[in-house]
């Protein structure tokens, strides 16, 4: 059991981690939107890179931040019933929703985003707009990483749900 809960606490660890560079990767979005904004309208002047740089942050940000909302359990769910099950309930709910749901989904992604992410690579390809950014590749290649990202949680979580289920249940994360 001692073994299951290290792991447990390393992928949320990097987890939190993660969602640590996202939260500033956030400030670094609104910080730029705020740029555009005051160029584009009080210096009547643009930019096609921050236009750009805008939605590869928000893309990163969303990527990125799906596996610190599971994580802390924020993501969309109905909890008509949910929230009246008792926690061994609500570890078999999460147990058959990684196994039927959370696994196959971010598998098929990781999978099927893989040859078009090594093409983006091969290519090195870069904004087609005139002033754009180079390195649009490595946008590309956040989809793999993000939901992998999930998917990794969603191991913690399945694993933390099996020991509630055992009767050793893990303590809760206190991550910011």
């Amino acid at each position: 059991m001692q073994v299951l809960k290290s792991l447990i606490g390393r992928i949320e660890a990097c987890i939190a981690f993660s969602g640590r560079i996202v939260s500033w990767m956030t400030l670094l979005l609104v910080l730029v939107v705020v740029y555009d904004v005051f160029t584009r309208y009080v210096l009547s002047a643009s930019s096609v890179a921050v236009q750009e740089l805008e939605w590869h942050l928000f893309a990163l940000i969303f990527l990125l931040a799906a596996a610190v909302t599971l994580q802390k359990d924020k993501h969309v769910r109905v909890d008509v019933l949910y929230s009246r099950f008792s926690e061994k309930q609500k570890a078999l709910v999460t147990i058959a929703g990684t196994i039927l749901f959370l696994v196959p989904f971010c598998v098929v992604v990781i999978i099927s985003s893989m040859p078009f992410v090594q093409n983006y690579w091969m290519i090195l390809e870069s904004s087609p707009d005139p002033g754009g950014l180079p390195y649009r590749f490595l946008l590309k290649a956040a989809i793999p990483v993000g939901f992998f990202l999930v998917l990794l949680q969603g191991v913690a979580s399945f694993l933390r749900a099996v020991l509630v289920l055992v009767g050793n249940p893990v303590n809760s994360t206190s991550q910011p």
